[in-house]
């Protein structure tokens, strides 16, 4: 919080992060912060940055720091536009420094500049928004056996389950599957909950727009990665397809993971 500092020091608070993805909450922001990216992978080429503000988020903005200069990556502006995402590319992949700058206040009503941010290694991801991140997982393809068979060891989420309803974003370029789930076999963290209601598992997965989604029949597989919180569509074969390709593949001893 700003308010813990000393009224009349000049010096910017230095914030040291060292996971690959977290949030940041800088309550009544105060002249500078800066945040310095360190994951703790010595191993680990991260090529791009994304960073999705809150949508509250107000009385800052980020810059990047490139060569000693201050580059803007998310104004104050910026920061209430729902599913808006930046992504730019790491120049140093062990160290990124993000600096965010207090906007002039004349009271002290309480303001939150807060933000999400992920580090990828994928060469694909790498772009100024978040639909070439999302073609990390929306391939607008069928994925082949190979794929399919290390998707289910890999991905974030695996759930069994049918579509109940697709929704189309036009202005964000996104499609939103909302999946009746019969079984989950593994999530990374809470998208796919238990109605109190109704006691059905249900939860929304996303995809582009490009991709034309559309609502069909019978039980799939569906895997994906989580990225800010939300689910995004990887391979989803039908259940019944998935169980034959498995089935062959364990019978070869080329099955990557147990399922």
């Amino acid at each position: 919080s700003g308010l813990s500092w000393e009224p009349r020091s000049r010096a910017v608070e230095q914030v040291h992060l060292r996971c690959t993805e977290g949030s940041l909450e800088w309550m009544y922001p105060a002249r500078a912060l800066r945040v310095v990216l360190e994951p703790n992978l010595s191993s680990a080429r991260h090529t791009t940055v994304c960073i999705k503000p809150a949508s509250d988020f107000q009385g800052a903005s980020i810059y990047v720091e490139r060569a000693g200069q201050l580059h803007l990556v998310v104004s104050e502006a910026e920061g209430a536009r729902p599913h808006h995402v930046s992504c730019f590319s790491a120049r140093t992949p062990q160290r990124v420094a993000l600096f965010l700058q207090a906007s002039p206040q004349r009271d002290i009503s309480r303001r939150t500049a807060s933000f999400q941010y992920e580090l990828l290694s994928n060469q694909s991801a790498a772009g100024p928004d978040f639909k070439k991140m999302a073609l990390v997982e929306a391939m607008c393809r069928p994925c082949d056996n190979v794929e399919l068979l290390l998707a289910i060891c890999s991905s974030d989420f695996v759930v069994k389950g049918s579509i109940r309803n697709v929704s189309h974003d036009s202005e964000n370029h996104m499609s939103q599957v909302d999946v009746s789930v019969q079984k989950v076999y593994r999530q990374k963290n809470r998208i796919f909950q238990q109605d109190e209601a109704s006691g059905e598992w249900r939860g929304p997965i996303r995809t582009l727009l490009q991709c034309k989604v559309k609502k069909g029949g019978g039980v799939f597989l569906f895997t994906g990665n989580e990225h800010f919180g939300e689910a995004w569509l990887g391979c989803a074969p039908r259940f019944k397809d998935f169980l034959l390709i498995y089935g062959a593949a364990r019978e070869r001893g080329a099955n990557p993971c147990e399922f």
